[in-house]
């Protein structure tokens, strides 16, 4: 009886310390967090708008399909897919550009910042997908 309440009181320790530290990693949105910090941001749309107001030199990253790009982008948006940004590829900007990386719903934009961080870049955040942007969006 003694080893059986010991075996599910290191099952259930061992269940609390794996739910902490999955926790932790979907806060910060990154695994490779270095001091505490995560190597890219997530923010709103509010605050990218904000920021594209402010920063005309801002990279501001679309990393849909081409096609999904050509069906309507955020303006000034460069579409440079998802699919697309290895880290065995040269990436055409300055490591510590400011990028802002969006996609359509969120999960390509989370992937590429993700990816983009791997790669060096350390001034990139993520606002999500253009479903949830609600401010002017071109076909040009």
């Amino acid at each position: 009886m003694k080893q059986l309440f010991l075996l599910a009181a290191v099952i259930c320790f061992g269940m609390a310390i794996l739910k902490f530290y999955s926790a932790r990693m979907h806060r910060s949105g990154s695994t490779g967090s270095q001091a505490g910090k995560a190597p890219w941001s997530t923010i709103t749309a509010e605050m990218a708008k904000e920021r594209l107001d402010a920063n005309e030199d801002l990279i501001l990253l679309d990393v849909r399909t081409q096609e999904e790009f050509d069906g309507g982008h955020i303006p000034g948006a460069v579409c440079f897919p998802n699919e697309d940004i290895l880290p065995d590829l040269p990436f055409p900007f300055e490591k510590d550009a400011e990028i802002l990386v969006y996609c359509r719903s969120g999960r390509r934009s989370a992937q590429a910042a993700e990816k983009l961080a791997e790669m060096g870049y350390t001034n990139v955040s993520d606002f999500g997908g253009i479903q949830d942007w609600p401010y002017e969006i071109t076909t040009d």
